[in-house]
């Protein structure tokens, strides 16, 4: 299968993006999947280019 670049975006409490992890996979749900790990510093919202993919609510209160 085709790999496809997406974004995980950190999402701060005020709804401002705090950082962005860039990583490939094959399909939506294998991204959604993938981006999992960082929910547990916060809310993360997934994009595939200018497409949204979904949004993982994270831990509360988040990690370090």
């Amino acid at each position: 299968m085709n790999q496809q670049q997406y974004r995980a975006y950190l999402v701060g409490e005020d709804g401002v993006f705090r950082s962005a992890e860039a990583f490939e996979a094959t399909s939506d749900s294998s991204a959604l999947a993938h981006a999992r790990q960082f929910a547990r510093r916060g809310n993360v919202e997934v994009w595939q280019l200018g497409r949204k993919i979904g949004l993982l609510k994270g831990a509360w209160p988040p990690e370090a």
